[in-house]
C-alpha cells in the first residue's frame, strides 16, 4: 500500500514558511485519522497538524526549530485503510487549514488538550493518557494536570523510603534549552524592538486613592449584574483620552518608509503572560466601549492566549501597548515598545504609603506608571506631558466620564 505524504499546509494570510516546533509522533507509532502529527508556528499563532488518515508513521521530515516552506513534505504515513481511488493515484495529501485536536480521556491514546496543556504536562512530567479530563467532552485542563501531578508527588512521597543526602550536596548538571516556538517569536521580537528603536522610559507617580474607591463602589452595585473591574479598564479609558491630546503616541512607525500613521481608534495591545510565553492580544476599538464591556474583552483576550486558542487577528494590529505584572508590578519597569508602536504604559503594583496632603501625613494608595516612548517620533516633553495627562484622569476619575 503507498505511503501517504502529508505535506505542510497553506494556513493563508500569505505565510510562505513555518516553524516546526515540536512531533507529537515518533517514527513507528500507529496514528489515527484527525490525531495531531506535529505542532508548527506562523509568525503569529501555533498550529497544529492532523493527520488525514490512519496508519504507521514511516518517517518525519526536519526537526524542532527547523523552518519548513509551505507545500513541503512533513510526514510520511503508511495507511491502515485506503481507499481505492487513493490507493490508484498514490498521491501526496495536503492537511486541511487548522488547528487540529486530539480526542479521548484518561487511558486512551490521544488525550484531548490545547497545546499549552501539553507542554504543561511535558514540563510536570505528566503522561496525559492517564490524566482525567475534567473540560467539556473530557478535554484536560491545566488544573487537571496540576492536580494528577499532585496526587504522583504524594504518592511516590508515601513509598520513598531513601536515606536523606547531603544538605549541601554540589550540583554539576546543565540543561540546554533551544529557543524556538514562540519563545524564539518572543525574542526575534524583542531584538527588533531594542534594534530600531531608541527607547527612553518615563515613571511617574500616581495617587489612585480616588480611583481604587470608585472601583471598589461600582464593584458592590455593579459586578453581580455586569461583572468585577479591575484596574486595567480604567488606564485604558484613560489612554483613549490622553491620545486625542497626544495623536503622536497612538501611532505606529515605519522606519523604512519613513511614515508615521496616527490613528483615531485605540487598538490597546494587552500583553499578556501565557505558559508558552508573552503574548499581546488586541482589544480593538477601546475608544468605544465602556468600563464593563473593556474588562470583558481584556478577560477574554487573555484566556484565548492563555489557552493557545488566540485567533491570529487577535494578536496583530494594534496601535499602543498596556503591560503590567499585577501583584508582581514592583517600584518601576522600563517596558520594551512593541514594534512597529512608538509607546508603551506600564502598570506597577499599587502600594498604600504615607504621603503628606495639605500639611498632614495620611495613607494613600500609589503606584507608578512606567512608560517607554520611540525617541525618534516622540519628544521627551511630549512623552512626559502624556503620562501627566494619564495621571491627571486618574487622580480624578471623575474627569474620565465628562466629555
Amino acid at each position: 500500500m503507498a505511503a501517504r505524504v502529508i505535506k505542510v499546509p497553506d494556513i493563508g494570510e500569505g505565510i510562505a514558511e513555518v516553524e516546526l516546533v515540536e512531533w507529537l509522533v515518533k517514527v513507528g507509532d500507529a496514528v489515527a485519522e484527525d490525531q495531531s502529527l506535529a505542532i508548527v508556528m506562523t509568525d503569529k499563532a501555533s498550529v497544529e497538524i492532523p493527520s488525514p488518515v490512519a496508519g504507521t508513521v514511516l518517517a518525519r521530515a526536519g526537526q524542532a526549530g527547523q523552518m519548513l516552506a509551505v507545500g513541503a513534505e512533513l510526514i510520511h504515513i503508511e495507511p491502515a485503510v485506503e481507499s481505492a481511488s487513493a490507493a490508484a493515484t498514490g498521491k501526496a495529501v495536503a492537511v486541511p487549514d487548522g488547528i487540529g485536536a486530539t480526542a479521548g480521556g484518561a487511558g486512551v491514546e490521544k488525550p484531548l488538550a490545547s497545546p499549552s496543556v501539553r507542554r504543561h504536562a511535558r514540563d510536570r512530567g505528566v503522561d496525559l493518557r492517564q490524566v482525567p479530563g475534567s473540560g467539556p467532552g473530557g478535554r484536560i485542563r491545566h488544573e487537571d494536570v496540576e492536580r494528577f501531578a499532585a496526587r504522583a508527588a504524594a504518592a511516590a512521597t508515601a513509598v520513598a523510603r531513601a536515606p536523606a543526602g547531603p544538605r549541601y550536596a554540589e550540583r554539576h548538571d546543565e540543561h540546554a534549552v533551544p529557543v524556538i516556538g514562540l519563545r524564539r517569536r518572543i525574542a526575534e521580537k524583542m531584538q527588533e524592538a531594542k534594534r530600531h528603536i531608541p527607547h527612553f522610559s518615563y515613571v511617574e507617580e500616581v495617587d489612585v486613592t480616588e480611583l481604587e474607591a470608585l472601583r471598589a463602589q461600582l464593584n458592590a452595585k455593579r459586578a453581580a449584574e455586569r461583572g468585577r473591574l479591575t484596574l486595567l479598564p480604567f488606564v485604558l479609558r484613560a489612554i483613549v483620552l490622553a491620545v486625542r491630546e497626544f495623536p503622536q503616541i497612538n501611532a505606529r512607525y515605519d522606519d523604512e518608509a519613513n511614515v508615521v500613521t496616527r490613528f483615531g481608534a485605540v487598538h490597546a495591545g494587552i500583553a499578556t503572560q501565557s505558559d508558552a510565553g508573552l503574548m499581546v492580544p488586541v482589544l480593538r476599538h477601546a475608544e468605544a466601549l465602556d468600563l464593563w464591556a473593556t474588562a470583558a474583552e481584556i478577560a477574554r483576550l487573555a484566556q484565548a492566549a492563555r489557552s493557545g486558542k488566540a485567533l491570529r487577528e487577535e494578536l496583530s494590529g494594534s496601535t499602543i501597548t498596556v503591560t503590567s505584572l499585577g501583584p508582581l508590578g514592583g517600584i518601576a519597569s522600563t517596558p520594551v515598545i512593541n514594534h512597529p508602536e512608538v509607546a508603551i504604559v506600564g502598570v506597577n503594583r499599587i502600594v498604600e504609603r504615607p504621603v503628606i496632603l495639605g500639611g498632614a501625613v495620611v495613607a494613600r494608595k500609589m503606584m507608578n506608571l512606567s512608560s517607554s516612548f520611540d525617541h525618534r517620533v516622540v519628544d521627551g516633553m511630549h512623552g512626559a506631558e502624556f503620562v501627566q495627562a494619564l495621571r491627571g484622569y486618574l487622580e480624578c476619575p471623575a474627569t474620565m466620564f465628562v466629555e
